[in-house]
């Protein structure tokens, strides 16, 4: 049985940091998806997927899979830069490309 330990992005729809604060242990599929053949969906019989544990920081996620004896491995977040934008910025003279309208 093993796991990640993982941050989540903010999704595209987010202005904010969301969910992207906490920490997220997830276990990793033991058997592969299939399609169910009567209606076409997609399935599995493995029901520790949809186990999901939320722990504040990195370590707490790494104590829990340590004391359950969970195999886990930790991903770290990338770096994001926030690019600032101004909506005037649009409208300079000196603007580098073209119109779009």
């Amino acid at each position: 049985m093993s796991a990640r330990i993982y941050r989540p992005a903010k999704t595209a729809t987010q202005s904010g940091a969301g969910n992207s604060r906490r920490w997220l242990l997830e276990f990793e599929p033991e058997h592969a998806r299939e399609v169910e053949p009567l209606m076409g969906w997609t399935s599995s019989t493995d029901m520790k997927s949809q186990i999901k544990l939320w722990f504040a920081t990195k370590e707490e996620a790494q104590d829990y899979a340590t004391r359950q004896g969970i195999e886990a491995r930790v991903e770290e977040p990338g770096v994001s830069t926030r690019k600032i934008l101004s909506y005037s910025d649009n409208f300079r003279t000196g603007r580098l490309g073209q119109w779009t309208h």
